[in-house]
């Protein structure tokens, strides 16, 4: 039986918190061995404060060079990470691709895809083969590089046919981004993109590789329900055979944690770490807090993305980052980047405790000073602060 403090410290720790952030600005050998503990990092469009994808390295390390992860992502010679969808739209390590190409083949064949991208592969067969010559003939290219786009408006999904027909290639493999530009996904052929070792590694079967991606999922956690394992991948149910032969294999274990209503799972040979004391502000597509029932779960916390929310019916701000503190969430900042001004603008701070400790207070405006320098911005505005009051 884990405390729920216990429990709390393996999530964190697991997570890559509550070690000692670097001196110096992190390297590319920080960067991996971030990814390597954590699995993948979401990618979202959302730039209020940075992109998404920018932001939970800087939440575990300190500050670092973006141009580093951007290297590591789309340059061909230092390539080390790829594109896909793992928990949504990600960014994984290229060691994972074989494990990943089950989803590509599911996809080739319409399944588990959206039903607009697995529609257009059958109805209209002959369209997506001459986008994919085109892109050969052409690449790397995005959408409206191609004669036949036409937007119908609506943003992310207003796609126009080939916009659809090049997301149909890329969710089944046979397409892969070469770079990005102003944040429009270029696409090209795997081949010309990734090093023949990759595509040469052997492909598992899909079984294997289902177990490989939770065995990553339960070291990335910590500790761990069914859901939030097969959620870290985004696995269907089917998942749940593979979690109970990983639990046969001795890679998983059973555990009970105080005020969790379901079982938990730890990966073999855990140790529970005596303190975690953290300071970190953390994006809302963070991979600590991305799950919000395991938030309310681990953290006591109700968390939202109120981006979608009208602003008079938001409660906490429209781009909210959670304030990790010691071993808790302990705070909100509704926070902008102004960069034509120069400011971090934290519009609003919302409290946990109904009577923050003055330390809580400072080492958050520590942490938004910190953060305004990485964004290259020269100050910090603090606006209006709230407590949070029990029912």
């Amino acid at each position: 039986m884990l405390s729920a403090s216990e429990a709390r410290r393996i999530a964190l720790r697991a997570q890559g918190f509550g070690v000692p952030r670097r001196t110096a600005a992190a390297d590319a050998r920080a960067i991996m061995s971030t990814f390597e503990r954590i699995g993948l990092v979401q990618i979202d469009s959302v730039n209020v404060i940075v992109r998404s994808h920018y932001f939970p390295l800087y939440s575990r390390l300190g500050t670092y060079d973006l141009t580093l992860l951007e290297r590591l992502v789309w340059e061909k010679r230092g390539r080390k990470l790829f594109e896909y969808w793992g928990h949504e739209a990600s960014l994984i390590p290229l060691g994972l691709h074989p494990l990943l190409r089950w989803r590509m083949a599911r996809a080739a064949r319409g399944e588990g895809t959206w039903g607009r991208v697995a529609a257009i592969a059958r109805e209209k067969p002959g369209f997506v083969n001459a986008i994919l010559r085109e892109v050969e003939q052409r690449g790397p290219l995005a959408s409206g590089d191609i004669a036949e786009h036409r937007s119908t408006g609506g943003g992310w999904w207003g796609w126009s046919e080939v916009k659809v027909a090049l997301e149909y290639l890329f969710w089944s493999g046979a397409l892969t981004t070469a770079r990005r530009r102003n944040f429009e996904r270029l696409y090209d052929l795997p081949e010309r993109v990734f090093a023949p070792a990759i595509l040469a590694l052997p492909t598992p079967d899909e079984a294997s590789a289902k177990r490989e991606l939770l065995r990553i999922a339960a070291r990335a956690l910590g500790v761990a329900t069914r859901l939030d394992l097969r959620d870290y991948f985004r696995l269907e149910i089917d998942a749940n055979e593979r979690i109970d032969e990983l639990v046969e294999q001795g890679d998983l274990v059973p555990v009970r944690v105080e005020g969790w209503k379901q079982s938990a799972y730890l990966t073999r040979d855990i140790v529970v770490p005596r303190r975690v004391d953290a300071r970190a502000l953390l994006s809302p597509f963070d991979s600590l807090v991305w799950e919000r029932s395991r938030d309310r779960r681990v953290f006591n916390f109700d968390y939202r993305i109120e981006i979608y929310t009208p602003a008079p019916k938001r409660v906490h701000g429209y781009y909210v980052l959670p304030f990790l503190y010691g071993d808790r969430l302990a705070a909100r900042v509704d926070a902008k980047a102004r960069r034509d001004t120069g400011v971090l603008d934290a519009l609003a701070i919302h409290y946990e405790d109904a009577k923050p400790a003055p330390e809580l207070r400072d080492d958050l405006r520590t942490e938004l000073s910190a953060l305004a320098r990485w964004l290259g911005l020269e100050r910090v505005k603090i606006g209006r602060t709230f407590v949070h009051v029990s029912a």
